[in-house]
């Protein structure tokens, strides 16, 4: 039988292990649906998902040179529409004198000099780090060479 990859076909789950299910078609192939194509969800346990026996239907994947058929139960599954976002209530844009549009109002200058002071406070944060990040180190490989002894 000619598949085209992409194609829609029908089978029976013929046997089932821990990384997936096999699946016999028509004209005695079979083919893989590996774990992560058994379902949208997670899968620790294929049989959970199908027996075997089971007519299912499977999204031709690819067929390899060697003749092995890459199959998937989940791309076979119809599409659900995607959710459609709820309607959220429009915020009104404060106007220009509400506080939350203040800070546009702050002289270049006042804000060079925050700026200043938050790179002086994160360079005094760094090196009281580095120096706990040191002090830290200095304990450890102390009590590793008491061990060592």
């Amino acid at each position: 039988m000619d598949w085209q990859i992409g194609e829609i076909l029908e089978g029976k789950v013929s046997g089932i292990t821990k990384f997936g299910a096999f699946v016999a078609l028509a004209d005695g192939k079979s083919g893989l649906v590996h774990i992560s194509e058994v379902a949208n969800a997670f899968v620790s346990d294929v049989s959970e998902h199908v027996q075997v026996g089971q007519t299912v239907k499977v999204k031709l994947l690819s067929v390899t040179p060697e003749g092995k058929i890459n199959l998937s139960i989940k791309r076979a599954l119809p599409s659900e529409p995607a959710p459609r976002p709820e309607a959220k209530p429009r915020r009104q844009e404060p106007s220009d004198a509400s506080p939350a549009y203040a800070h546009a109002a702050v002289p270049p200058a006042a804000e060079s000099s925050g700026n200043q002071d938050f790179e002086e406070r994160l360079k005094k944060f760094m090196q009281e780090s580095d120096s706990r990040i040191a002090g830290s180190r200095m304990y450890a490989e102390h009590k590793q060479r008491r061990r060592s002894r």
